[in-house]
């Protein structure tokens, strides 16, 4: 655990998962309160087949949670390499906090249906840190070929 570059990395990719459990936590909890079920025996536990639906608070916590995971697994992929490549501890860290605070806005602005562009701007503010971490594991193993 000498690797600080690697610590940046877990604090971060650990913070990026609570993240996710807190809002698959409240999709269950927004379920039960509003009797809204996606399977049909969830539903006869809680009342009747009624509750076999949808109901668009569900699904707006649900789309998020599901764009967390199109995101933030890349993400703990590229930054696991990148941390192996002795990147500079203060660049990477500001990789590492960019792309957290970019979903973490992004988590607020898709939940609370804040206005344009607001979700789409942290969305692409997140992916900068991807991409510059793509690029610069693709550069390291270029020479190999």
């Amino acid at each position: 655990m000498e690797n600080q570059v690697f610590l940046s990395f877990v604090f971060y990719s650990t913070l990026l998962i609570l993240k996710m459990y807190t809002l698959a936590i409240i999709t269950g909890q927004i379920r039960l309160r509003k009797k809204v079920f996606s399977n049909p025996e969830d539903a006869m536990r809680h009342g009747g087949l009624e509750f076999y639906r949808e109901h668009p608070d569900v699904e707006r916590y649900r789309r998020a949670h599901r764009n967390d995971m199109e995101n933030i697994y890349p993400f703990l992929f590229l930054g696991a390499i990148y941390s192996l490549l002795d990147p500079n501890p203060s660049i990477a860290r500001i990789h590492f906090l960019i792309f957290f605070m970019g979903r973490l806005v992004h988590t607020v602005a898709y939940v609370f249906a804040l206005k344009a562009p607001t979700r789409s701007l942290a969305y692409s503010i997140a992916q900068l840190p991807c991409f510059s971490m793509a690029l610069q594991i693709l550069y390291s193993v270029s020479s190999y070929w």
